[in-house]
């Protein structure tokens, strides 16, 4: 089974997001921030990552910089999920090392598109 981390500071968005990875057979981990995000992924990389990008202590963005930086770091897909909508966040984003990019809010139908895109289902 595959690993996603969900990283947001919202509980509400975690849920969600939990539930409709769940229904596509994803072992799901949480963080509420970046650094508990990145301490999860000096312990296990997961397979996925569902990204916010606004978050206390560590942002999304440093997340994403420091995670591509880890031993095998390279190797989860990242998908950025945010209200952050302008093309200049976007590009930041994909340049980082993001895989893709999801507007909030979501549904199952573009987490389940966006995710067959990276190829992680």
């Amino acid at each position: 089974m595959k690993i996603c981390l969900i990283v947001d500071d919202s509980s509400v968005i975690r849920k969600v997001a939990r539930r409709i990875l769940e229904g596509m057979d994803f072992q799901i981990v949480e963080a509420e921030d970046g650094e508990q995000a990145l301490a999860q992924c000096q312990s296990q990389l997961p397979d996925a990552v569902l990204l916010d990008w606004n978050m206390p202590k560590m942002d999304g963005f440093e997340f994403l910089k420091a995670l591509r930086r880890l031993p095998g770091g390279d190797a989860p897909k990242v998908v950025f999920c945010t209200t952050e909508n302008d093309v200049a966040h976007i590009a930041r984003a994909l340049h980082a090392g993001a895989n893709e990019y999801i507007m909030k809010p979501f549904d199952k139908e573009i987490v389940e598109a966006k995710f067959q895109e990276v190829g992680l289902i």
